[in-house]
């Protein structure tokens, strides 16, 4: 069982279902109660006008016993002392009146006309025409007739005779006809609502199936390629424009990111192998010789062997912090100018001399990586320089500028981006015996693009490359 409610499609059928049914029982409750009240409503106007129409015979001075009442209408009149004055034929019980008693009396003895107060049974004489009330008032009771008992809606009509007696008529109209049909479309929408739920529940089903067998498709294929690690197929993409389109389109573009990143870790992975090889190799060579000959050994050559190891193992394992995500701790204020003063004054006997133009501007960011940007451009341009590189710090709006320029060859312009990949070298030679193994640009813009800003190159007024840093300031 909760394996089948587990699945999308059986929750989506059931939740509509759910819904569709509180909805019809909600709309067929009012229709029951509109219904009801409206049979209800063309009762009272039945009894109304029947009530009315034996009052205005009253009042036009009919006597009670000539009144004639049909048997097929239950009607009652009631003096106001509830003596009851004349029934309709055939009524044997009545209960909701004004009177329990369903037997009229005799007129009762006082001044008038044969020793009657009452109106007589001709209603003949010279009096003015009676009165009938504006106003009626309804009841619910029940009456029986030739001996069938009903519910029933009473209505009373207050009415004065010709001789001024005040007397009530009720007049009844049955409510079978109501409960009949609120019976009868109860029952139509207890047999008709399952029917109708079933159907719900069978096109939600379907129409269900099918808008996730894409997903279905796309769950498969993410399965297979997790079982292959072949990170260069891709899920089906529907021709929709739905958000299951929108999902496949979003995987395919993961798995290529995550395919292009392996191909990036692959790439790093063999050519760190690479460049360590040269140096181990070169090392080890160095040592078997000493061991053998202490009097050949080059420490010197060893010690250098030893240093361009410990830059490379510390430039992987700044890359590798880099590719996890690293970002800048704490981002304290950097003040850009005093930093390029500190890290151009620790440099003793270089090859070029430095000249510096800088401005007082500060960032936010890791000291120690802006300090190691600076230091990987100005390695690289004095490895380029002729006779010299220029280094110039200043502010420009809400950006912090360092820009460090040489006086060599430059950088082509179609050289200029992949220059900022890992162990690129354009000139591989040299820069391999000057030490470099290509990682110093590569590490620069990775640290200056984490720090929110940019790192490019481009001719520099004295010939060379001129490399700019932008950070934002403050």
């Amino acid at each position: 069982m909760r394996r089948v409610f587990g699945s999308v499609r059986a929750r989506a059928a059931l939740g509509a279902t759910v819904v569709v049914a509180v909805a019809l029982v909600a709309a067929g409750l009012a229709v029951l109660q509109v219904l009801r009240a409206d049979l209800v409503d063309q009762a009272r106007l039945k009894a109304r006008t029947d009530a009315r129409e034996v009052a205005s015979r009253i009042a036009a001075g009919t006597g009670y016993r000539a009144l004639e009442l049909d048997e097929d209408v239950p009607v009652q009149v009631v003096d106001e002392d509830g003596r009851v004055r004349a029934v309709s034929e055939d009524l044997e019980a009545v209960t909701g009146t004004g009177s329990a008693s369903v037997t009229p009396v005799g007129p009762r003895p006082g001044p008038g006309p044969d020793g009657g107060g009452d109106a007589d049974d001709d209603g003949d004489g010279d009096d003015d025409a009676g009165q009938v009330s504006s106003e009626e008032e309804y009841g619910h009771g029940s009456a029986r007739i030739d001996g069938e008992t009903g519910d029933y809606v009473w209505a009373a009509v207050e009415v004065t005779d010709r001789r001024g007696t005040e007397v009530t008529v009720y007049a009844g109209a049955p409510l079978a006809t109501e409960r009949g049909a609120v019976s009868t479309a109860r029952d139509a929408m207890l047999i008709g609502l399952p029917l109708l739920l079933l159907v719900v529940a069978a096109v939600t089903w379907l129409v269900t199936r099918r808008a996730l067998r894409p997903v279905e498709g796309i769950r498969r294929e993410m399965a297979a390629i997790t079982a292959s690690t072949d990170l260069s197929r891709r899920v089906p993409e529907p021709g929709t424009h739905d958000e299951v389109a929108r999902l496949a389109r979003t995987t395919n573009e993961t798995l290529a990111a995550l395919e292009a990143s392996v191909a990036r870790q692959r790439a790093f992975v063999a050519d760190a192998s690479h460049e360590l090889r040269s140096p181990v190799a070169s090392l080890r060579t160095q040592l078997e010789v000493g061991a053998a000959h202490p009097e050949l050994l080059d420490v010197d050559g060893a010690v250098e062997d030893v240093v361009r190891l410990q830059r490379l193992a510390a430039d992987l394992l700044l890359l590798a912090r880099l590719d996890a995500g690293e970002r800048p701790h704490g981002g304290s204020p950097v003040a850009l100018d005093a930093l390029v003063r500190e890290e151009l004054a620790q440099r003793t006997g270089d090859r070029v001399p430095v000249r510096t133009e800088v401005a007082p501007v500060a960032v936010r960011g890791s000291r120690g990586q802006l300090s190691r940007v600076l230091g990987n451009l100005v390695d690289n341009a004095q490895r380029h320089a002729r006779g010299g590189v220029r280094v110039a710090v200043r502010e420009e709006g809400r950006w912090a500028v360092l820009r460090v320029a040489d006086d060599g060859e430059g950088v082509p312009e179609g050289e200029r981006e992949r220059i900022f990949e890992r162990f690129v070298r354009l000139d591989d030679a040299r820069s391999r015996d000057d030490g470099g193994a290509g990682l110093g640009l590569a590490i620069a813009r990775d640290v200056v693009v984490r720090h929110g800003g940019t790192l490019t190159v481009s001719a520099a007024p004295e010939g060379g490359a001129l490399f700019e840093m932008r950070l934002p300031s403050g």
